[in-house]
């Protein structure tokens, strides 16, 4: 039997995932992260985009994150979302409006704190997409 961490993935609306994993791949600051068993202690801050949890005689789980927190420890991972969803709960329609409107919004103000909160809206929404994209590909 393979090694396993426990991984836990929570938002401010409830637990989104908790179970066994071989592998975990988690968007922090620096770039993607890849978390087996037995991973040294971290703590790191996570971007907007995909989490995808391995699991040993199972499909590969893809979840969307808005950001957050991530904590390892070589027998578990928190994962401290902002905002969190299975990936294919996620609203692509409402995914591709939220990028037209903060692509508009960084088109349209001066102000640095409106283009500010556009990029961040941009980045979600590019997330949420690449999150469904990846989804379409484990699906071919």
């Amino acid at each position: 039997m393979a090694h396993t961490i426990h991984v836990d993935i929570v938002s401010p609306e409830g637990e989104i995932f908790s179970g066994e994993a071989t592998m975990v791949f988690a968007p922090g600051v620096e770039g993607e992260i890849g978390i087996a068993p037995r991973h040294a202690p971290l703590l790191t801050t996570l971007t907007a985009g995909v989490v995808r949890v391995q699991s040993e005689g199972q499909d590969e789980q893809s979840f969307y994150v808005g950001g957050g927190a991530l904590e390892i420890q070589p027998t578990k991972i928190s994962v401290l979302a902002d905002t969190a969803a299975r990936a294919h709960d996620i609203d692509e329609a409402a995914a591709q409006a939220a990028k037209a409107r903060a692509e508009e919004a960084m088109r349209g103000h001066a102000d640095k704190m409106d283009i500010a909160e556009a990029q961040a809206e941009l980045a979600r929404a590019m997330a949420q997409l690449r999150a469904i994209e990846h989804l379409r590909k484990k699906r071919r």
